[in-house]
């Protein structure tokens, strides 16, 4: 049964748990069919606070350990000059909530994260544990997300990786400078190891892949980080390269960006009254896109000339907008590297194409059928030769047809008339 003391702790502990969005799918298989039995299971489409492919709602227990936190971090609301409620629950409270959520069908896994409580090495054990209790006493095989507490123990590490279904490491800004400006107690160069540790483990289990009958298994959905928006003066080119570089350094599965929500007052930071920069958040998510699956480099998206981004227009438009010689391209003899730059055109739809290709030409009446977002496309390709964009292409004219369009004010009878 779950007490009104511990449910107390919980609702400070959730509360302070949501400025963390490094959560997502798991993308993996645990099954909870085997020899010793077990309840729970993670299935391909993942566990997160989010939809399924099939339209169902998925969840999970999102909670920190404790928010009583050495660390003084500037941006963070658990930062230790803060005066908060300062709670901790022990790895057996945490299991216990996990596993009663999970009976009552409020959650499917858990996501696990913690402010520095004693030292790295305390609170990484305190995690472990909470993953020993689930695994093994309550043969829990329902998917986990725990964070990696940087400075800790790698024998801490390599044990919670073997047991969680997906590690983080939040590295928070993208410069050195940002970093100890705003969190000058944490060390640059100690952020990055349990990350690379954690890719060696992986490393490992897939050279080991096939070789034995039992395989291994270690951090089988991959990890993550987080950054975050607009609490500094770093600019969104910083931004993407520390992303590029982190995917092909530590083979990481999804960098997340935090647009900046003002929670405490100081000198070095964005006023209390400022607004999330959500639009520019949601530009960051797109040019991440970009990177990881439109073989964009990240050169490409931003150059040294242009820093942030365009808000009016996404950043694949953007990159077209800047680079209008490569078009209109021709629909039946462009590569599939080069279909992927049209506005309107994405991986599923470039690759139908591809293949259609195989069989006959594609015709302007074909591509709506497979999935292109014509409206877009037609300024930016021929098909046949023909070209369906009702302008040249001219920089300024391809502004105003996709960029934001005018407000206009409603006319009242009661309006005051001006002269």
């Amino acid at each position: 049964m779950l007490n009104e003391g511990l449910l107390e702790k919980l609702k400070v502990l959730t509360e302070s748990a949501k400025y963390d969005v490094s959560c997502a799918s798991s993308g993996i298989e645990r099954s909870g069919k085997s020899k010793t039995g077990g309840i729970g299971n993670a299935t391909a489409f993942g566990i997160c606070h989010s939809w399924a492919s099939d339209g169902r709602c998925i969840s999970l227990l999102k909670t920190l350990m404790t928010n009583d936190c050495i660390y003084n971090c500037a941006y963070c609301v658990n930062r230790s000059d803060n005066d908060i409620k300062r709670v901790s629950m022990t790895a057996d409270e945490v299991a216990l909530l996990t596993i009663e959520f999970y009976r009552r069908n409020y959650i499917e896994g858990l996501f696990l994260s913690s402010a520095i409580e004693v030292n790295p090495d305390y609170t990484m054990e305190k995690i472990v544990q909470v993953l020993r209790i689930l695994r093994m006493r309550y043969l829990f095989n329902g998917y986990i997300h725990v964070k990696a507490i940087p400075g800790a123990d790698p024998m801490l590490i390599r044990q919670a990786g073997e047991l969680a279904d997906r590690m983080s490491v939040n590295i928070e800004f993208s410069s050195v400078e940002s970093l100890k400006l705003l969190a000058p107690q944490k060390n640059p160069q100690k952020l990055f190891l349990p990350m690379a540790q954690i890719k060696q483990g992986i490393d490992e289990v897939r050279e080991d892949f096939g070789k034995y009958r039992h395989k291994s298994k270690f951090v089988p959905a991959g990890q993550s980080t987080q950054m975050i928006v607009g609490a500094t003066r770093d600019s969104d080119r910083s931004m993407l390269f520390s992303a590029q570089n982190l995917y092909r350094r530590f083979g990481l599965k999804r960098v997340y960006y935090s647009a900046y929500v003002p929670v405490n007052s100081d000198s070095h930071l964005p006023s209390l009254q400022t607004t999330p920069p959500l639009l520019r958040e949601h530009r960051l998510y797109q040019a991440d896109w970009l990177l990881r699956f439109y073989h964009f480099d990240a050169t490409e998206i931003l150059s040294e000339h242009e820093q942030n981004f365009d808000l009016d227009f996404d950043p694949k438009m953007n990159w077209a907008l800047r680079n209008l010689e490569h078009f209109p391209m021709e629909i039946n003899q462009a590569d599939y590297r080069m279909l992927l730059r049209v506005p309107g055109i994405g991986p599923v739809s470039a690759k139908r194409i591809v293949e259609q290709r195989k069989i006959g030409t594609v015709g302007y009446d074909d591509l709506k059928k497979m999935g292109i977002v014509v409206k877009r496309a037609k300024y930016f390709i021929t098909c046949k030769g023909l070209f369906y964009g009702d302008y040249r292409l001219e920089p300024e004219y391809l502004k105003r047809v996709f960029g934001p369009k005018p407000e206009y004010e409603q006319m009242s009878l009661f309006s005051e008339i001006h002269g």
